[in-house]
């Protein structure tokens, strides 16, 4: 079976010690800490210990960051996707992204980069499932899981606290009819 990390216009890879600077600022960057559930800022130092760890089998570590960057020549390193929570028992595991940079957003780069994952957990690590976790009024990321069949099956009320109060998380999930 020849599986492909390659989209239209995206290619998934794996972490490299290069990356620490961009996972350090991105990491870092408060305006996502909503969404990844982060408290306290990571140092280089953690986040370099991190992608030594990272190469670990997704049966060992239960965790998968893998690297969005362009299919162009030049490559443009755009984001990541992660698989997190993964379950080898039930074939499950959640799944979040990030494109940084407004300039990166609303071009598609995260739809090709989530249909990548997509396949590559159903074809290749033969998944049941894929689950998500959006804070309620997030819409582009509900559009995004939606266009590319997650269903939504849940509702965690005032699950989240931000600086105005608290929200709720939707949680959605995507079947494999493939098996």
């Amino acid at each position: 079976m020849n599986i492909s990390l390659s989209g239209e216009k995206v290619r998934l890879r794996a972490l490299e010690p290069e990356d620490v600077d961009l996972l350090y600022a991105w990491e870092n960057n408060t305006e996502v800490w909503l969404v990844s559930s982060t408290l306290v800022p990571f140092s280089k130092a953690e986040i370099a210990e991190y992608i030594k760890s990272a190469s670990r089998d997704i049966y060992i570590a239960r965790q998968l960051r893998l690297m969005i960057e362009t299919n162009e020549n030049s490559a443009k390193t755009l984001g990541a996707v992660d698989l997190y929570d993964f379950d080898p028992f039930h074939l499950r595991a959640g799944v979040g992204i990030l494109v940084a940079g407004e300039e990166n957003r609303r071009k598609g780069y995260a739809s090709d980069a989530l249909r990548v994952l997509i396949n590559y957990c159903f074809d290749y690590l033969h998944m049941k499932q894929l689950y998500c976790s959006i804070p309620d009024g997030h819409e582009a990321s509900i559009r995004l899981f939606e266009s590319l069949g997650f269903m939504p099956c849940g509702r965690k009320k005032q699950w989240v606290r931000t600086p105005k109060g608290w929200i709720d998380e939707l949680m959605f999930q995507l079947i494999n009819n493939r098996l």
